[in-house]
């Protein structure tokens, strides 16, 4: 489907932000691992999380979605596969990486799989990683990509990995290594990339009752200690149980990001609820970010307000801890006046697509001049009318639609949005941008 602007009134108003997509996969597997019944309010119903939902429910959870709540009667650790055919995660990489450590809890195997695209992301790193651990897993297509067996057995022990590629194989591995048999201790080799989702995998953790010892060494005494070429980070997590609480899932900073960007682009002002002040979210960056390119923010304890004139600069931005930021930010540079450089995001090449190359390719198609680097691009503002493909990746429709506020583009394949940001079209009708598919 294409997904195309059908009406533009004044901007600005009030919209709250959807609930967080990284905290709602994390609350229903922690909910499904721990003893008791969990009650997790304001969770993200999207085709991403609705993965996870599947998955544990394979595994052994009782999970009950109401009108108040999503109520998860959890397994206490104790994990039993009751499907006879590989569990389908569709699109959700999240998902894959969190649940493959997971898996090996089970007391039989476990085979996880998904769509073509799912079936391209590069798992071998935390293959490797699980393997010192009592982990056997299995590449079926033996690329180190899914479908993936996972066999039973999760002693535990020491092992590491290094933080360059995704951050949720460190998460993948902190999830699981409270149930092992001994405990794990973890050590995150340089450069430790997207830090801020393991900080969010952290808190949570702690929530459902699971204490993590952190420390870290570094290569060269006379580094500075936060010098990412040379500090090793450690997480020594011992063997304990999670218990079951209730938790409220706090907003997306991600998705409120193309809310945000609306006002900066446009010009107006607008309140978004639910984004809370002393969130660990890395991607609440965007605030920073948008306030350098000459929006005005106002950070509230559990909103934020944004007020622009719609003329934006261009800035240079290091992205290596809010990845997801990309097309986001590469959109906003696209619509501002001079050269914007973005950088520490070559891990964003593993993602729903190489972001860093769909990205310049499909703003090289609306006139763009940029320039593409390893890790990242440098883009001048400027673009004109267009089609552009988002290529099956969520955040590229949502980004790419901003343009339209200043000039006629469609994105086809545009209805995929939805494996993050259910209710995109509503809540962007609600400031006065009103899409539609057809």
């Amino acid at each position: 489907m294409i997904l195309k602007v059908k009406n533009i009134s004044e901007i600005g108003g009030v919209v709250k932000a959807p609930p967080s997509k990284s905290y709602s996969h994390r609350a229903v597997i922690l909910a499904s691992l721990a003893k008791g019944t969990s009650r997790l309010y304001d969770m993200l119903y999207s085709e991403d999380t609705l993965a996870s939902i599947r998955v544990c429910e394979a595994l052994g959870a009782k999970i009950n979605r109401t009108d108040e709540c999503l109520e998860v009667v959890g397994t206490g650790g104790k994990l039993h596969n009751s499907s006879e055919t590989p569990i389908d995660l569709a699109n959700s990489g999240t998902t894959l990486r969190l649940m493959t450590s997971v898996a090996a809890l089970s007391d039989n195997e476990v085979t996880l799989t998904g769509d073509d695209s799912l079936q391209t992301r590069p798992m071998g790193l935390l293959m490797g990683a699980l393997q010192p651990l009592g982990v056997e897993t299995e590449s079926l297509k033996g690329n180190d990509q899914a479908p993936i067996l996972i066999k039973p057995g999760y002693f535990g022990g020491e092992t590491n990995i290094y933080g360059n590629v995704s951050s949720q194989f460190i998460s993948s591995i902190l999830i699981s290594s409270p149930l092992s048999e001994e405990g794990v201790t973890l050590y995150v080799l340089p450069e430790f990339k997207s830090r801020p989702y393991v900080n969010m995998t952290l808190d949570i953790m702690r929530k459902f009752g699971v204490k993590t010892l952190k420390g870290y060494y570094l290569k060269h005494e006379s580094c500075d200690k936060q010098h990412q070429s040379c500090r090793i980070d450690e997480f020594k997590v011992r063997k304990q149980d999670y218990t079951a609480c209730d938790y409220t899932v706090e907003g997306d900073y991600s998705s409120a990001s193309y809310l945000l960007a609306l006002i900066a682009i446009n010009g107006g002002k607008a309140k978004i609820k639910n984004l809370f002040r002393n969130s660990k979210q890395g991607d609440k960056y965007i605030l920073d970010i948008l306030q350098a390119m000459g929006a005005k923010v106002v950070r509230g304890e559990d909103y934020v307000e944004i007020g622009s004139d719609g003329n934006l600069k261009a800035i240079d931005v290091d992205l290596s801890n809010a990845p997801d930021l990309l097309i986001t930010v590469a959109v906003l540079a696209a619509m501002a006046e001079g050269t914007t450089n973005i950088t520490g995001v070559a891990h964003a090449r593993v993602k729903e697509t190489d972001r860093i190359d769909t990205t310049c390719r499909e703003l090289e198609k609306l006139g763009c001049k940029l320039e593409e680097r390893e890790d990242g691009m440098s883009i001048t503002g400027g673009v004109t009318s267009g089609v552009v493909d988002s290529h099956g990746d969520h955040r590229l429709a949502m980004a790419f639609s901003l343009i339209g506020l200043k000039h006629d583009i469609e994105i086809t394949n545009g209805e995929v949005f939805d494996v993050s940001f259910p209710n995109f079209i509503e809540s962007m009708a609600q400031l006065g941008f009103e899409l539609e598919l057809v």
